[in-house]
């Protein structure tokens, strides 16, 4: 096979890699959490749900198939330093997601023994498994340097910060007011100190 033909690693197909294999690994450990004590209701779930998914998939922007969004081109070094960003994001994800450890869900839950988890990344912001995912998801909408994907990034922003908003108006209510809210005053929500 010609030099031309050769497959070679870029810096977006790294990316797709390292978003797959995170999707795989975080599905594959959601069997590892604890019972579900209570939930809010499920219709309060579907705007954020809806909202991420499709601005994941406005993110990964193979609609542009012209170019006609592309905003800029990444070089190089700036697609590999996005990888790292990327998988720096994914990092955070996995570090704060043992460190819940069983009290994990994928959706809002309330876990049986749960309690306000404030030490580890939860001590330097109060969802930093979606603080991972954004970083993952800036990193590669930089890459992509389209208009399609910077509207997925605002997109998932959006969902990510609702979920986090619901989350914590169900936990208020769940395991009282007086503990979240003082964690809130002295933990920024997605971004540390704000």
């Amino acid at each position: 096979m010609g030099p031309d033909r050769a497959w070679a690693w870029t810096p977006f197909s790294a990316i797709l890699a390292i978003w797959g294999a995170w999707m795989l690994s975080w599905l594959v450990a959601a069997v590892w959490t604890g019972q579900t004590a209570a939930r809010p209701v499920v219709g309060s779930q579907v705007l954020y749900r809806l909202t991420v998914l499709g601005g994941a998939i406005l993110l990964f922007d193979r609609f542009d198939l012209d170019g006609a969004s592309r905003l800029w081109r990444s070089p190089s070094p700036l697609g590999w330093a996005m990888v790292a960003l990327t998988a720096g994001g994914f990092i955070c994800c996995w570090w704060a997601r043992l460190y819940l450890g069983r009290l994990w869900s994928s959706a809002v839950t309330l876990k049986d023994g749960h309690r306000v988890v404030d030490t580890g990344p939860y001590a330097l912001v109060r969802h930093p498994i979606y603080t991972g995912i954004l970083i993952a998801a800036a990193a590669t909408a930089v890459d992509q340097g389209t208009a399609i994907s910077l509207v997925g990034l605002a997109l998932m922003t959006l969902g990510y910060w609702t979920k986090a908003r619901l989350e914590e108006s169900f936990l208020r209510e769940e395991l009282g007011g007086e503990s979240y809210d003082a964690y809130a005053r002295r933990t920024g929500m997605l971004l540390p100190f704000l």
